[in-house]
């Protein structure tokens, strides 16, 4: 699986790392703001409109016949033996058919990648290959939402120390999805006009801060038509 997950992005974002803070790493993606700005953070509504936001836009590009791999990257400390002891945790929750994660590998990775530890960190990388009925993505959307908050649903909640990034990849279409929390989501592209329509349809969710780099991108796209 870890093989698939470097062949595809060898081909198709040639040069690109999983790490946070995508956007700034691939020229052709749309950060989204996640999290409604007009809803108080205190506010019971605030999860839930994060959640749908994110839900739709993970609809949008994965369709149910689409080929993808879920990726997730642990970075924990090397004396750790959490995830030497109980790798699948992370997944069990999450992938329905639970034979399926005889599927799932653990790579070891030896370059941490920028911004992501000190010397005495590690990072694990997750991989599971499958199509989205294979996985219950509701929950595990709502789960990445909640990263900032004390709830039951918190991945990895008993390993505060670590921290994890998930992403989907969509290997039929060449479209990466990353929901880093409740803040935000950026959606890459190997070719833009992939993920054009999501710039038309939820420019209103785009975030302000990075609008300028994404409205170069595909407003360009838009007088070219």
């Amino acid at each position: 699986m870890a093989a698939d997950l470097k062949k595809f992005l060898n081909e198709n974002f040639k040069g690109l790392t999983l790490n946070p803070a995508l956007i700034y790493a691939w020229d052709t993606g749309i950060r989204f703001q996640i999290s409604n700005p007009a809803i108080p953070y205190d506010s019971p509504t605030f999860i839930e409109e994060a959640h749908r936001r994110a839900l739709t836009l993970f609809n949008e590009i994965i369709e149910p016949e689409d080929v993808m791999l879920f990726v997730t990257k642990v970075l924990t400390q090397k004396n750790n033996p959490f995830l030497q002891k109980r790798p699948l945790n992370i997944y069990r929750k999450y992938i329905k058919h639970k034979s399926d994660l005889y599927k799932l590998r653990l790579e070891k990775l030896t370059d941490i990648g920028e911004g992501f530890g000190e010397e005495d960190s590690l990072v694990y990388c997750f991989v599971y290959a499958g199509k989205k009925g294979d996985i219950l993505y509701p929950q595990l959307l709502k789960a990445l939402c909640y990263q900032d908050f004390d709830h039951p649903s918190t991945i990895l909640k008993n390993q505060q120390e670590s921290g994890y990034d998930v992403y989907f990849i969509n290997m039929t279409k060449k479209i990466i999805y990353h929901l880093y929390d409740d803040r935000g989501c950026d959606i890459l592209a190997k070719n833009k006009e992939d993920i054009h329509f999501l710039y038309e349809k939820y420019n209103g969710w785009i975030l302000e801060y990075n609008r300028e780099k994404i409205d170069a991108v595909f407003q360009k796209n838009s007088k070219e038509e």
